[in-house]
């Protein structure tokens, strides 16, 4: 990142050069966690996901039903819930995988008028490989930080988590 321009931090001194009185270590923070997201996903997970003919979306489904063990079946409302996406993106996102063979959806022994999404061979295939390679891409990218900060990032990132969930402020 020594050659990048560090983006949050050049915004940050020109606010402070605009309005000396503004407060904007905050806004630093939150700008360079923005860009990591977005550089982690643009340039480091959906190129993985992309060698396995998946979009990033589709691999979280794929994942969630792979994780949940086996028979690896879940109502649609699990897995919404588990991926955060609405009913509706999870419609089109299932309608998708299934037209590609890689879940298939079936009466939900249950709830007569429910279904339950199982992931198919040809899936559980996909998300292995796809798994497999986005581990090692997920440890090639904290490479950089030793285990300890990589423990305390773990460690900070959650707390920031928690409680943002729990204020629901905007």
């Amino acid at each position: 990142m020594s050659s990048q321009i560090d983006r949050a931090a050049l915004a940050a001194a020109q606010w402070k050069r605009e309005l000396p009185g503004l407060d904007v270590g905050a806004m630093e923070v939150i700008g360079r966690l923005n860009e990591t997201a977005i550089v982690i996903g643009r340039d480091y997970l959906e190129p993985v996901f992309a060698r396995h003919g998946l979009q990033r979306g589709e691999f979280d489904v794929l994942a969630t039903l792979r994780r949940s063990g086996a028979p690896f079946a879940l109502t649609p409302t699990d897995l919404y819930q588990a991926t955060m996406l609405s009913s509706g993106g999870m419609t089109a996102r299932l309608d998708k995988l299934e037209k590609a063979g890689l879940i298939a959806r079936r009466p939900n022994p249950d709830d007569r008028r429910g279904t339950i999404v199982v992931l198919t061979e040809p899936g559980r295939k996909v998300t292995e490989a796809a798994l497999a390679e986005h581990a090692a891409n997920e440890t090639r990218m904290l490479a950089v930080l030793a285990p300890g900060e990589q423990a305390q990032l773990g460690a900070l990132l959650k707390k920031l988590l928690r409680s943002l969930s729990r204020s629901g402020e905007a």
